[in-house]
């Protein structure tokens, strides 16, 4: 009765706001809306569709030519439902999070059984219980559902919310070990979003270890339907314009190569407008390196273990580093953490990643209002919050990361920290 209460509430505090006097300026935040992803470009990209002009030839709409088609028909046969829509759709997204966390929870549970052999006497109290795993879906939901930055992504209607669907849709598929569903769904996010190709890495090895058999083969197969949907789907979009391969420059080539420098919470739009134009190409090779394939091999030969983590980190850690990032991707990520609940107490940083959030989510759109409006302020100030941000989060997967390898440290050799009856150094690496 508690779980469908919150969904009432949430799904109630999301259509409020959707219909209440305020909601344009909240659709027009840099801080929710971006280029790729705002409800305004999508509106007028379906108008210029609809009136047969090639959306693509401006610069204001850069989405996929699938979401282009699906709300052209929606707002033909039936525009009176899309605040529903996108409240029922971002409930959604909370419930197969809520899935995911109790597959994972299963998950855990067996792990933890297998390894009890290896645990240390002194260290047997840190292993968890039915009561305290389950606590972890219940906080995952809650998080979700009335954390701020998502109830604002969705009341502003931004196709971050339809991202996050299909991304909670592969994750859950992987976790329940549907190999076509978790493809499929992560085919349709990179589509749409380009950065969730991270994905297939720890999907990859969450559907391996949840079917068992041969792990390289079931690595190869996820591969090949996952290459397979995407290829579908891009031959689709071109299909929808008429064949032609264009839409791909505006589309993947719009947030690779960053040409729209408005402000948004994320490190590029600053540093790109202060670039001399001939440094410009070889800085978004080692922005978008950093975003797109930088962490993956490493963080996946350390933490192939742990595939949920590793694709919770990859998905914060391109949320931090992508080209047009929103506070619905961060959102996303947030929600994803509290399956981690008992990392939390070997995590040193919570106080001050936590003030951290709080005090850049007021300051930005104050310092926004200082620097647009009112004139006393510049685009440093604007920056200096959202860098400040980024590096909030960086301190947070961080330390979430460390807190993983101290807690197996401490299982494995107890509280003593001592290996071979010498004092032990932990290093994240």
């Amino acid at each position: 009765m508690a779980v469908i209460l919150k969904y009432i509430v949430a799904g109630l505090v999301r259509y409020w706001l959707i219909h209440i006097d305020y909601w344009q300026t909240i659709a027009n935040r840099v801080e929710i809306a971006t280029p790729l992803n705002s409800w305004k470009r999508l509106i007028e990209g379906v108008y210029l569709y609809d009136h047969n002009i090639n959306p693509y030839e401006g610069d204001s709409f850069h989405e996929s030519p699938i979401m282009l088609i699906f709300f052209y028909h929606l707002m033909k046969s039936a525009p009176f439902i899309l605040p529903a829509l996108f409240t029922v759709l971002d409930l959604l997204t909370a419930y197969l999070l809520y899935r995911t966390s109790k597959a994972f929870i299963s998950m855990f549970k067996d792990s933890q059984e297998r390894k009890l052999e290896e645990v240390a006497e002194e260290s047997k109290t840190m292993l968890l219980n039915d009561s305290q795993l389950q606590e972890a879906s219940e906080y995952v939901l809650s998080v979700y559902l009335f954390n701020p930055y998502s109830v604002l992504n969705c009341a502003a209607m931004t196709t971050t919310v339809i991202q996050n669907l299909l991304v909670a849709t592969s994750l859950w598929g992987a976790a329940s070990g549907h190999r076509i569903l978790a493809s499929v769904f992560v085919a349709l996010a990179t589509h749409q979003a380009l950065y969730p190709v991270l994905l297939i890495v720890p999907i990859a090895i969450l559907v391996a270890e949840v079917n068992k058999g041969c792990h390289k083969c079931s690595y190869i197969k996820t591969l090949l339907v996952f290459v397979l949907c995407w290829g579908f789907l891009i031959y689709i979009s071109a299909y929808i314009m008429g064949g032609s391969y264009k839409y791909v420059y505006d589309t993947y080539g719009f947030i690779l190569t960053v040409p729209d420098l408005k402000p948004n919470i994320g490190l590029f739009w600053y540093f790109f407008t202060e670039m001399f134009e001939h440094f410009r190409l070889l800085f978004v090779c080692a922005f978008q390196i950093n975003a797109l394939a930088l962490y993956v091999i490493p963080l996946t030969l350390r933490f192939k273990k742990e595939p949920v983590l590793l694709a919770t980190v990859l998905i914060a850690l391109s949320t931090i580093f992508r080209s047009y990032p929103c506070i619905g991707d961060v959102g996303f990520y947030m929600a994803l953490l509290p399956m981690w609940k008992h990392l939390f107490s070997f995590m040193q940083q919570k106080f001050i990643v936590g003030c951290a959030f709080i005090i850049t989510s007021a300051l930005g759109p104050t310092v926004w209002h200082l620097w647009i409006y009112s004139g006393s302020a510049n685009a440093n100030f604007f920056f200096g919050v959202t860098l400040s941000f980024a590096t909030a989060q960086i301190f947070l997967i961080t330390d979430l990361l460390f807190a993983y390898i101290k807690r197996e440290f401490t299982l494995k050799h107890g509280t003593s920290r001592q290996v071979d009856g010498k004092p032990a150094k932990l290093v994240l690496r």
